[in-house]
């Protein structure tokens, strides 16, 4: 799926498993302070308890970057990204 696909597909999501793991990703990704270029102002944490369906698409720009980032190293902040994607794809 092209990520074109999945951004339009995330516009407005409201499914419990995608919310899910979208403050999953936002959550390690604060935990291991990871931080991805062309950051908004606000923390991960901020995003995470705030979150809305309509932010998904928002995450999942983030998580994108953050599976092809040479800069982010952590397994753990990777696979949440690959999982809110795999989340998204089977919505």
């Amino acid at each position: 799926m092209s990520q074109e696909e999945l951004l339009k597909k995330c516009e407005d999501m409201d499914d419990p498993s995608v919310m899910g793991a979208c403050r999953v990703m936002l959550k390690t990704m604060a935990e291991k302070e990871e931080q991805v270029e062309d950051e908004s102002p606000q923390t991960y944490l901020e995003m995470a308890s705030s979150l809305k369906p309509e932010d998904v698409s928002k995450v999942l720009q983030l998580a994108l970057k953050v599976r092809e980032s040479q800069k982010i190293k952590d397994p753990e902040v990777k696979n949440a990204a690959s999982r809110l994607i795999r989340a998204i794809e089977m919505s």
